[in-house]
């Protein structure tokens, strides 16, 4: 039961704030600009509902997490003074399983379905395949990705294999029978995986008697990120409302950045065309950026064509201009970033309150070993630390071969990424090379070939081959051309196999390899390496956001969060923009939207910096040019400053 509890909207909301809450009936599209209060809007609109006399129990609120719905409600109900239970709030996904509880049978399921985890999901599929000691077949993991992006981009299955897995073109057929059989095993089974949550909901959509029920039971749906949804979503929100349905969709264009997860950035910027009667809001005024920061955000966003024009406009006061730093190399930015934050500690500011935001995880691995060095505790958001990583700990298993041959961790690394080596096998490996005088020179031989599975006796010869040539003084003397010739030795066919992000992986070896060139020994660069690896993991994501701590983070990791202080590394051409993402149609736009999230994360100081060096290799230089969003940005948006280390020039 609701109390009566009289709501100052006036008082609580700017006037554009307000305008959305007190709308009238029928679909609204809300751009809400960074840092505009969006929450707190959505929030104060569902207690206008109810507070209209809508029931709780008529109203949807769709959200990317469950728990921002909870907070949410939470908020409403402190508003309206009561339980606030009865409105159905949560991810699609949650919303789905509740649906298809109802309607099991419509999708040949029964209501006490089982929801498969991932890993769970992993195992059925592997079962199926049977295929894991084929190294010439793609992994469950694999197979999966590419059967949840058809699902959530709605693209045929057949097209997916084609585009994604090129080095597995002859096997397609198999791969798409594969994903059937996974389908029917499911429905025999009486299971639903994550992404048959949105499918299946679809689906019973599609009969009329459901539809109806479904409108009957929300007369108002609110959803939260419009601009992440994906095809699914929208067809799922936008049947149940109806053509003139009380549809309210709430985001932000300019923040629309993950296409590669199945983000359709055409149902937030053609929402008005498939509505021709919506009503349109603006939330310009930003609650969390300087005059300075905001001025320098807007005049990269506005070179965007497909976009809801706005400017936002900051309620603080005003501070610095941000920074855009030329430095000499990739050594000078790290040199740069942290002395910059031992300089801001020093002043007061504290380490949680500063990222380092890049476009790709491999663009902090200089930072990561700076930081290392000077002791400056950091935590890594975009995943593991970059020289924890499996891809890395694989290739650098080879150099710690030849550096000692008695390395037994280091061999059964490397042995277990044949076919049907698992931790046994690898431990009989061992065994047996470990009775010889030299492991390295035995490892080719007939005897210890013995230890090995049938199925992966031809990749072990291979490898063999390969550490041998590794071996000679000249590449010892070379660990980048020991980590290339570990890449070109079939480890790429394998990460392919393994992994559908394989080209970022390949592309971290690439410049671990670049990043080798200055040592001129493998022990050295091992040492190197193990002191960057034996830094303290993360620990859970909650835990680390209460440490103090420098943040590194990818930018589109950092979405939605906020720092006093923000770096921006790595601002050249083809790495932010990001040179693949150019090849899309609409690729150069949505780099454009990245580089505006990354700069409207800082609250009071931002510094965008760009090496002019991308690598030094032996004899040569590479030399780049600045981002085009920095070329871009009107001139007195920014400061320009030189870091230099030599010159002591920050």
């Amino acid at each position: 039961m609701l109390n009566p509890v009289s709501i100052d909207y006036r008082k609580d909301l700017n006037p554009s704030q307000l305008e959305v809450v007190m709308a009238g009936d029928g679909p609204l599209l809300v751009i809400a600009g960074a840092g505009s209060g969006k929450t707190r809007t959505l929030t104060y609109r569902v207690a206008r509902l109810v507070d209209a006399g809508v029931p709780p129990q008529r109203i949807l609120l769709l959200t990317f997490t469950n728990k921002a719905a909870r907070e949410m409600l939470f908020r409403v109900e402190r508003l309206l003074g009561g339980d606030v239970r009865r409105i159905t709030g949560g991810t699609f996904h949650h919303v789905g399983n509740l649906v298809l509880r109802r309607h099991a049978e419509l999708v040949r399921r029964r209501p006490d379905f089982t929801i498969l985890d991932r890993d769970d999901a992993r195992g059925l599929l592997a079962e199926i395949l049977d295929k894991k000691g084929d190294r010439r077949f793609p992994k469950a993991e694999v197979i999966l990705d590419i059967h949840s992006a058809a699902a959530n981009t709605d693209q045929k299955l057949e097209e997916l294999v084609e585009e994604r897995l090129p080095l597995f073109a002859d096997v397609a057929e198999e791969v798409v029978r594969s994903i059937k059989k996974y389908g029917a095993r499911k429905e025999d089974l009486n299971l639903v995986d994550f992404d048959d949550l949105l499918t299946l909901w679809r689906d019973v959509l599609r009969r009329k008697e459901v539809l109806e029920s479904l409108r009957a039971t929300w007369s108002h749906l609110l959803v939260d990120e419009y601009q992440d949804t994906n095809i699914l979503q929208s067809e799922i929100v936008e049947s149940i409302a109806g053509e003139g349905g009380n549809l309210a969709v709430v985001g932000d264009d300019a923040q629309s950045i993950y296409s590669f997860r199945g983000a359709n950035f055409g149902n937030i910027i053609n929402f008005p065309k498939r509505f021709p009667g919506a009503k349109i809001f603006r939330l310009e005024t930003n609650y969390r950026s300087t005059p300075e920061i905001l001025a320098l955000a807007n005049s990269s966003i506005r070179r965007n064509e497909r976009q809801f024009p706005k400017t936002l406009g900051a309620v603080r006061g005003g501070g610095p201009k941000p920074e855009r730093v030329a430095c000499e190399d990739v050594r000078s930015q790290a040199l740069f970033v942290a002395d910059r934050v031992e300089e801001m500690v020093g002043e007061g500011m504290a380490l949680r309150d500063i990222a380092v935001l890049y476009r790709a995880h491999w663009h902090s691995m200089e930072l990561q070993m700076e930081l290392t060095r000077r002791r400056i505790p950091f935590q890594v958001r975009s995943g593991l630390r970059f020289f924890e990583q499996a891809h890395v700990r694989d290739v650098a298993a080879h150099l710690r071969i030849v550096a000692n041959p008695q390395d037994e961790l280091a061999w059964k690394r490397a042995a277990r990424l044949h076919p049907g080596v698992g931790e046994k096998a690898a431990q009989r490996i061992w065994e047996a090379l470990a009775a010889t005088k030299d492991p390295l020179a035995a490892s080719g031989s007939e005897s210890i070939a013995k230890s090995v599975p049938k199925a992966g006796r031809a990749a072990w010869f291979g490898l063999a081959k390969l550490l041998k040539s590794m071996a000679t003084p000249e590449m010892r003397s070379s660990p980048a051309e020991m980590i290339r010739a570990v890449l070109e030795s079939g480890y790429q066919d394998y990460l392919q196999a393994a992994f559908t992000n394989y080209p970022a992986r390949i592309e971290d070896l690439r410049r671990l390899a670049d990043y080798a060139e200055r040592f001129v020994g493998v022990q050295e660069f091992l040492a190197e390496l193990a002191l960057a690896g034996n830094a303290a993991p993360a620990d859970a994501m909650e835990e680390a956001a209460a440490r103090d701590e420098l943040v590194l983070t990818t930018v589109h990791q950092a979405k939605g969060l906020e720092w006093r202080a923000v770096f921006v590394i790595w601002l050249a051409e083809g790495k932010l923009p990001d040179g693949r993402a150019l090849d899309e149609p609409e690729g150069l736009e949505e780099e454009r939207r990245l580089f505006y999230v990354a700069c409207t994360r800082a609250k009071d100081r931002l510094m965008l910096l760009h090496p002019v060096v991308a690598d030094e290799r032996r004899m040569m230089s590479v030399f780049q040019r600045p981002s085009r969003f920095l070329l871009e940005l009107d001139r007195d948006t920014y400061e320009e400053k030189v870091g230099s280390p030599e010159s002591n020039q920050w």
